[in-house]
């Protein structure tokens, strides 16, 4: 699942990072589906969960049925992580850097014949995305500068639209990715009220709505849905992209999204001859390794997902509606002990974890930016690192006024014992079996930590009330890092360790906002505004520094990506950027005939 503004940088229930979450491309159960053989050229891919909704602007997870329905007007290269024209076939930004112009491509139409026109991108932005009565996460991509003010769009003719902003915004272009929706369709239901006085759009398009009513710009349209079972798609007949030759894209006619739950089930099938691709745990490398020739496969080696996995503090003081704290006034002052934060950090044997749970399989993690951004800061150009060192970890906590009972239990200067609550997602061994590693790391420098694996929804729900202590996630990742603003800026909707007042919410007092965190606000906000690539590496090298010094969040590893497929499935282009996996050009794949 996911949570935040951005569509990389937005907590996942663990996904794609190696956690028992797989997205495979099958071939055809024939007890249920038609065979290769058939005319309709078919594929199956699995997905360990439902689709939480059909509605592009509502989507708060992954996996999701968007990178199959819905373009944007841009989108990135799934291995290179470029900027690729999509709908828009060109833009042009002013000299001011203050108005970005799109033209769209010529003739373009929706999955039910209708023209996709500037219409579309105006309603889509204007009424939809902007529109502060809709509650979408995009709205949090378009905000900038100091002042968060949003853009404002309007149609120069039929194919073109100009954004104009408040002030230069760098990463502007690349939020350009979010999906187009189609106004004739959805139009009425924005301006249409429900019972509770609510905008219709906002229960619009839920999965149990009939597929046939959802219109789409993707390579291809929902032609079924059954829950818990399979979501089927079917080639959009009037997608805009065609291939070298002049062939109409994708090459696919029907794709068939099984959910599996259990990740060893899928490892069986593949192995059993019924799927064609499938993202692989590392535990599976070894065993698959062995029989790749023998089953005409290929693994692919990724390099490191773009996401982070980590263990954050509740460093929130402030005090609820009836004057309570949030988090026990005891264990605040040890969170919002900078030395504290750090000894954990280096209390835990990371390099332990990727041997352990990883097989090897996996780097060290030590920013909130990917590796593979070209801001990210290595360790040799000045990142602050936390290598596994006991003896410093205990001296770090003595010298805050910590100490030791003849237990070797750690207390702190007023005697109480150090025990905290670490919350994580429930369901996934590998999760749990991450915990307990912790747990004993931690048992080693005195403190004891309470496992509390829950379900995800509602850990979601105990860290927008701010009810935890500690809490293990993990979040995509990708090359822009002002796509993570809305986790490290101090207004962010999903700044988890120091969440200020959110609308809808109680009232909040003695919110504090540390001068780091104002420090961070400023730098991040400095970084979009600059066009200046060197500049920007810089701003974001000083983000980085006070991230790693101050270790709000400890991070922990980058597993590698890994991918199995048939030798038959044709142009599958694997990165461990993408979440999308080998999947990001599902419109380029096809059979060997």
């Amino acid at each position: 699942m996911i949570r935040g503004s951005l569509k990389r940088w937005s907590v996942v229930l663990l996904a794609l990072l190696g956690f028992g979450i797989t997205i495979a491309v099958a071939a055809c159960n024939p007890d249920t589906l038609k065979v290769r053989s058939a005319q309709v050229s078919q594929l199956v891919a699995a997905t360990v969960s439902d689709p939480k909704t059909f509605n592009y602007a509502l989507n708060n997870s992954v996996p999701n049925v968007f990178p199959f329905t819905f373009s944007g007007l841009v989108d990135e290269h799934g291995v290179t992580a470029e900027i690729m024209p999509s709908l828009a076939e060109s833009w042009m930004i002013s000299a001011d850097k203050l108005k970005f112009t799109f033209t769209l491509r010529p003739g373009l139409k929706w999955s039910d014949g209708h023209p996709l026109t500037a219409d579309d991108v105006l309603f889509t932005f204007k009424d939809v995305y902007l529109n502060e009565k809709i509650p979408t996460d995009v709205r949090d991509a378009l905000r900038i500068g100091s002042s968060r003010a949003l853009p404002s769009v309007r149609k120069l003719d039929d194919r073109r639209v100009e954004f104009t902003l408040p002030e230069p915004f760098a990463p502007f272009l690349r939020s350009m990715s979010a999906a187009i929706l189609p106004a004739h369709i959805l139009r009425e239901t924005v301006y249409t009220n429900d019972a509770d006085g609510k905008p219709k759009f906002i229960s619009t398009w839920g999965t149990d709505t009939n597929p046939n009513q959802i219109v789409v710009n993707g390579p291809y349209r929902i032609e079924s849905y059954t829950a818990s079972q399979r979501v089927v798609y079917r080639r959009n007949p009037y997608y805009w992209r065609k291939d070298p030759q002049g062939q109409q894209l994708p090459y696919i006619d029907r794709i068939v999204w099984q959910v599996v739950e259990n990740s060893d089930v899928q490892l069986l099938r593949f192995r059993s001859g019924e799927l064609d691709l499938s993202g692989l745990r590392a535990t599976d490398f070894q065993l698959l390794k062995r029989e790749e020739h023998r089953g005409n496969f290929t693994i692919r080696n990724g390099g490191p997902y773009s996401g982070t996995t980590f263990l954050a503090f509740n460093l929130n003081q402030a005090t609820n509606s009836k004057g309570q704290p949030f988090v026990d006034p005891i264990k605040s002052k040890w969170f919002n002990s900078k030395a504290f934060r750090q000894a954990v950090a280096y209390a835990l044997d990371r390099q332990s974890l990727i041997n352990n749970l990883y097989r090897g399989l996996g780097e060290l993690q030590n920013s909130p930016i990917s590796v593979q951004s070209p801001y990210f800061l290595k360790p040799e150009e000045g990142l602050k690192v936390y290598e596994f060192n006991l003896e410093r970890a205990k001296s770090l906590l003595r010298t805050a006024g910590f100490k030791y009972d003849a237990k070797g239990q750690l207390l702190d200067a007023d005697g109480h014992r150090v025990r905290i609550r670490l919350s994580l997602p429930a369901g996934s061994p590998r999760t749990q079996q991450l915990g307990a590693q912790i747990q004993q790391d931690l048992k080693r420098i005195g403190i004891q930590l309470d496992l509390d694996p829950v379900d995800f929804n509602v850990l979601v729900e105990r860290i927008d009330a701010r009810n935890w202590e500690m809490y293990f996630l993990a979040y995509t990742g990708g090359v822009e890092p002002n796509e993570g603003s809305n986790y490290w800026m101090s207004t962010g909707t999903s700044h988890d360790f120091n969440q200020g007042p959110k609308p809808g919410q109680s009232a909040i007092s003695n919110w504090n906002v540390s001068d780091w965190e104002q420090e961070i606000d400023r730098l991040l906000i400095a970084g979009a505004k600059e066009f200046d690539e060197a500049k920007r590496k810089q701003i974001y090298a000083k983000f980085q520094q006070i991230v790693q010094e101050q270790a709000p969040v400890i991070y922990l590893v980058n597993p590698i990506a890994l991918s199995a497929s048939r030798n038959d499935v044709q142009n599958i282009q694997f990165s461990g950027l993408d979440w999308r996996g080998s999947l990001w050009n599902i419109y380029e794949l096809k059979l060997a005939s």
